[in-house]
């Protein structure tokens, strides 16, 4: 004869989960071998948990609003056994049969879905400043999971769909008995039939073992924009592997990194470089031929009277907008250099250079002009 669910419980046949979760944590509270630790209780107990269970879980209810009992038909069983073995890992169940949670403190998930989007994958790449600044196309390959030709990701021999997992019954998850210090309950555990997504495929391809998908090396072209920045990512939509079960690709991310270069230093779109100029040069004027990073040469004109660390802007001769218009500006910083060793001709020169020259030494006043030696000295030190 069926056992009566709905009576164990004390709840009607229309009752919602609700409800009955409400009448079994009542019973819990009452009977639960911690509060009342007679064998009557237990016994009560026993069959509110597997009550609770049964009545929580559609196909088994179906089967008990029709007549039956799930429990003699091969269904989980709801007597417990055992000793502490599982102590450990009751606390969480534990709580949820007093507070919230499902038959005998197991709370059911979510279905996990068969056929997922694949995961996303991360490379690295370092290009030279020169790459950053005219764009480059690299070849990369990758170890990734493609989708099965054999079976066009169905993960089946003859590309039938999935049936309901004889296991879970469609639920992704079963129940089993876990030991507590205070108490056995049941909890919810993922199938390890169907890997929780409550569908088998009857007859797997024998090339991917009905996974929809096999493991490949694929090559990759990788296109990075010119103007590109060190740290910046690139996203390769859709590039990455299958998903199982012959789901959607996932997403390949580059992380673009920049090496260094031997002459200039980047600051946004702006190249800044260092030239060498002889003091007679800076004070006569002078040109300075510059190789660019797309192998031109830019002719930065230095103007007579240039003074040390001065800054000579040229506009739109430095780093391509990423996408956008236009360049940013290469900055030339003047270094002028001293001679420190002079043959007697140079040494000649130099002292006929001095003697027409209208500079002379003094020391530094404030009362120099804005740009003077002295405001430059105050500038230095934050006065």
């Amino acid at each position: 004869m069926a056992r009566d669910y709905y009576g164990i419980l004390g709840v009607d046949r229309d009752a919602t989960d609700a409800e009955i979760k409400k009448a079994y944590r009542k019973l819990a509270r009452k009977y639960h071998p911690d509060v009342n630790s007679t064998d009557e209780a237990a016994e009560k107990f026993r069959e509110a948990s597997l009550a609770q269970e049964v009545l929580t879980d559609p196909q088994k209810r179906a089967i008990v609003d029709a007549g039956g009992d799930p429990e003699e038909q091969g269904g989980q069983p709801g007597g417990f056994g055992g000793g502490f073995a599982g102590a450990a890992g009751g606390f969480g169940d534990i709580f949820d049969a007093f507070f919230g949670g499902a038959a005998g403190g197991a709370q059911r998930g979510p279905r996990v879905s068969r056929v997922r989007a694949g995961n996303d994958a991360l490379l690295h790449m370092e290009i030279s400043l020169e790459e950053a600044f005219t764009g480059v196309t690299r070849e990369v390959t990758v170890d990734t999971a493609v989708l099965c030709e054999a079976c066009q990701g169905s993960g089946s021999k003859t590309k039938s769909k999935p049936v309901t997992c004889p296991t879970c019954h469609g639920q992704g998850q079963v129940m089993e008995i876990q030991n507590s210090i205070l108490g056995r309950v049941q909890v919810a555990r993922t199938c390890t039939r169907c890997q929780g997504t409550g569908e088998i495929v009857k007859d797997p391809c024998e090339n991917c073992g009905g996974d929809g998908r096999v493991r490949a090396r694929r090559d990759l072209s990788i296109s990075v924009p010119a103007g590109i920045a060190d740290g910046m990512r690139i996203r390769l939509a859709g590039k990455g592997e299958v998903g199982p079960g012959g789901g959607p690709n996932g997403n390949i991310y580059v992380d673009i990194s920049v090496a260094e270069h031997a002459h200039f230093l980047r600051d946004g779109d702006d190249l800044h470089v260092t030239i060498q100029v002889p003091a007679l040069d800076a004070t006569l004027g002078t040109d300075v031929e510059v190789p660019m990073l797309d192998d031109s040469v830019s002719t930065v004109t230095v103007p007579a009277g240039t003074q040390p660390n001065s800054t000579i802007r040229m506009d739109g001769m430095g780093m391509p907008r990423l996408r956008r218009e236009g360049y940013g500006h290469l900055v030339a910083h003047v270094d002028v250099t001293i001679p420190t060793e002079l043959d007697r001709a140079s040494e000649d020169l130099y002292e006929q250079l001095r003697h027409h020259s209208k500079d002379s030494v003094a020391v530094a006043s404030k009362n120099d002009e804005p740009g003077g030696l002295f405001s430059r000295l105050r500038s230095k030190f934050g006065r």
